[in-house]
């Protein structure tokens, strides 16, 4: 784990509290954005997720590669553990030792969570 944060946005506007936790996370671990290759971003809905996306300029061809909850499921009490499980598996497959990967997700009421992990095999 190279850093985390958690973060919070008013509720009326909950959904994209990754928005915030993001750039807290990336900051923590002392990296940028384009240093992340892989991002697995919780698709709590469509419209949340886009959000996100847009309002981070995420590389679309690196977040949730194969997948995000609206096509895989949304497992509520872990979406953390399988985010990462997801991951760690997508960059082993890809054998990124020494590359970073991000998983960040928006939590009930406007909170947001994100996590910066360096792969080494």
């Amino acid at each position: 784990l190279a850093g985390y944060a958690v973060a919070g946005v008013p509720p009326r506007i909950m959904g994209i509290g990754p928005v915030e936790a993001v750039p807290r996370a990336l900051q923590r671990s002392g990296l940028r954005l384009n240093d992340i290759d892989l991002i697995e971003l919780n698709e709590a809905f469509a419209s949340q997720s886009l959000a996100v996306i847009r309002a981070l300029d995420l590389d679309r061809d690196s977040v949730n590669v194969n997948g995000g909850a609206i096509a895989l499921g949304h497992p509520l009490g872990c979406t953390g553990a399988k985010l990462a499980v997801q991951l760690f598996g997508e960059m082993r497959r890809r054998r990124m030792n020494g590359k970073y990967g991000m998983v960040t997700m928006c939590v009930g009421a406007g909170q947001g969570a994100a996590g910066v992990f360096e792969f080494l095999n």
